[in-house]
């Protein structure tokens, strides 16, 4: 299995388009769908699904684009579905005092919960990580995880933004301990990190 990574947008947000042999997953679309576009059709393989960690403006901004393009499924977590038609909540209106856009997804999106998950062809486990954001989520597959704004390389998510809580959010961080040492993990922004790095070198651990 392998992992494409964009980073898009004005925050230079990571969207990832996960591949295995028969098909793509893609992952936080959010912004610039030609280029997403553009990576889909020169892997060669069938869409199966988009999946949102989150519901912040930054990490969903393609996805009414993609639905159009693609005609396909877009999961998220039940906390924030409606967040994504609503720019005060997912943190667009904060934003057009410098010039960006408001995001008001029209899309409706599916619900997928906690728990072992298939797909298509995919399969994957579904961990709820709230604390930067109450429906974040993150998907870990054999030995790698998308986690969204939860952890990133030596740092954590913010908890200043709506319903964030510092202590959920370490207490998220603390179930993806859990996945071990050896556990890759892709964040929303910046480079890729492993568990083992992070517990040696994250100040916040």
């Amino acid at each position: 299995m392998k992992v494409h990574t964009l980073s898009l947008g004005p925050i230079q947000t990571n969207c990832y388009i996960i591949e295995n042999e028969e098909a793509v997953l893609i992952i936080d679309p959010g912004a610039e769908v030609e280029k997403i576009q553009s990576l889909i059709q020169k892997l060669d393989k069938p869409l199966e699904a988009i999946l949102l960690t989150h519901a912040h403006f930054d990490h969903i901004g393609a996805v009414d684009d993609l639905v159009t393009l693609t005609d396909k499924k877009v999961y998220m977590g039940d906390e924030e579905k409606y967040w994504l038609s609503d720019p005060s909540s997912n943190g667009s209106e904060k934003f057009k005092s410098y010039g960006l856009e408001e995001i008001l997804i029209r899309t409706k999106p599916v619900v997928i919960r906690p728990g072992s998950k298939k797909i298509g062809s995919f399969q994957f486990t579904v961990i709820h990580t709230p604390g930067h954001s109450p429906g974040s989520l993150s998907f870990v597959f054999n030995d790698f995880a998308i986690v969204g704004d939860t952890l990133f390389k030596e740092g954590i998510g913010r908890t200043d933004l709506k319903e964030g809580n510092m202590q959920t959010l370490m207490n998220s961080i603390e179930q993806l301990l859990e996945l071990g040492d050896d556990m890759l993990i892709y964040p929303g922004h910046g480079p890729k990190t492993t568990i083992e790095y992070e517990r040696e070198n994250n100040p916040y651990l």
